[in-house]
């Protein structure tokens, strides 16, 4: 059976599909997707990054910069925002945000696929979501598919305002004021660092959102 045309799949539903499936999806030229898999549907982000996503998902990596410059200076830090995750045969997914902190973080081989391969590479210990118009899904399917990943740490980021932050315990997600991963950065302390991109540029933000670490 071959797999539905890209155009025919309406954005941001989950569709019926086989891991094959998945592939031909993933594979196709025509169409730079970001895709998700969760064992038995697929999921296909079709839509341009808009000025709220990408403000927003550039501020955050900003803001992790600064965290771990000032509280963490000696930890290695890989970030791969959108690189597809797959556990091949199962589940895939191709998050906002993608941190591995300390050692095992994935290198670059041109001789493989541009890919983050779970089988080869450990699970990155943060993941998240910039959520624009994908919120439902990001606070349902995508964190149970995270879950069954196994990924220690979900964050979810609504660009209007709100910063939700999930840590696994016995397969489960369960929300959390303060982040593990980044040893105790404040949930809080980034809500009130969104707040302020109603008021001022990303930049500006990040440049208060250091002051306040100070």
């Amino acid at each position: 059976m071959n797999a539905p045309q890209f155009s025919m799949l309406v954005p941001l539903q989950w569709q019926s599909a086989s891991w094959d499936d998945y592939l031909r999806y993933r594979d196709d030229s025509t169409e730079r997707l970001r895709l998700y898999f969760n064992g038995r549907a697929v999921l296909a982000d079709m839509g341009s990054e808009g000025i709220d996503h990408a403000s927003v998902s550039d501020l955050f990596l900003l803001l992790i910069y600064i965290w771990v410059k000032q509280v963490q200076p000696d930890l290695a830090v890989g970030s791969f925002g959108r690189c597809v995750l797959e556990k091949p045969g199962q589940k895939a997914a191709s998050p906002d945000l993608v941190l591995y902190l300390g050692a095992g973080i994935p290198r670059r081989d041109a001789a493989k696929l541009r890919r983050i391969d779970l089988n080869q590479w450990r699970l990155p210990d943060l993941v998240g979501e910039i959520a624009d118009t994908t919120l439902a899904s990001d606070l349902d399917e995508k964190k149970r598919l995270y879950a069954a990943l196994g990924i220690p740490e979900y964050w979810v980021i609504d660009v209007r305002g709100r910063v939700m932050a999930f840590r696994l315990a016995d397969g489960q997600y369960c929300q959390c004021v303060e982040s593990v991963a980044l040893m105790g950065l404040s949930i809080d302390l980034l809500e009130q660092a969104l707040a302020r991109l109603g008021e001022m540029p990303n930049f500006a933000v990040a440049n208060w959102f250091e002051q306040m670490l100070a």
